[in-house]
C-alpha cells in the first residue's frame, strides 16, 4: 500500500476528504518522528510500539566486493507488534 492509497483508505473509513486525511497522516508521522528524536517510545495499545534504537559504530562488509568498511554509530527506528495486531493477522 502506498501513501496515496493509505490516505484514500483513511479518508474513506473516517469520512474525511483526502486533503484532511493527508494532513492527519502527516501529523501522525511528524509526531512519531518528533517523539523518537527526543528518545521517547510511541505506544499504540493493541497495535504496537515505535522505538528509537541506538546502533553502535562497527564494521560492515560490502557483499559485492567483500571489502570491510567502518559503519558510524546511528539511531534507527524499530516497530514492535502489539498483541491486537498480531491477533488480527493470525486470527
Amino acid at each position: 500500500m502506498t501513501k496515496a492509497e493509505l490516505v484514500a483508505a483513511i479518508a474513506d473509513q473516517a469520512g474525511l476528504t483526502k486533503d484532511q486525511a493527508k494532513k492527519a497522516l502527516d501529523a501522525f508521522t511528524d509526531s512519531v518522528v518528533g517523539a523518537l528524536k527526543k528518545g521517547d517510545d510511541v505506544r499504540l495499545v493493541g497495535f504496537g510500539t515505535f522505538l528509537a534504537v541506538k546502533r553502535e559504530a562497527g564494521t560492515a562488509r560490502n557483499p559485492r566486493t567483500g571489502e570491510t568498511v567502518k559503519r558510524p554509530a546511528s539511531v534507527t527506528a524499530r516497530f514492535r507488534v502489539g498483541e491486537g495486531l498480531k491477533g488480527a493477522l493470525n486470527g
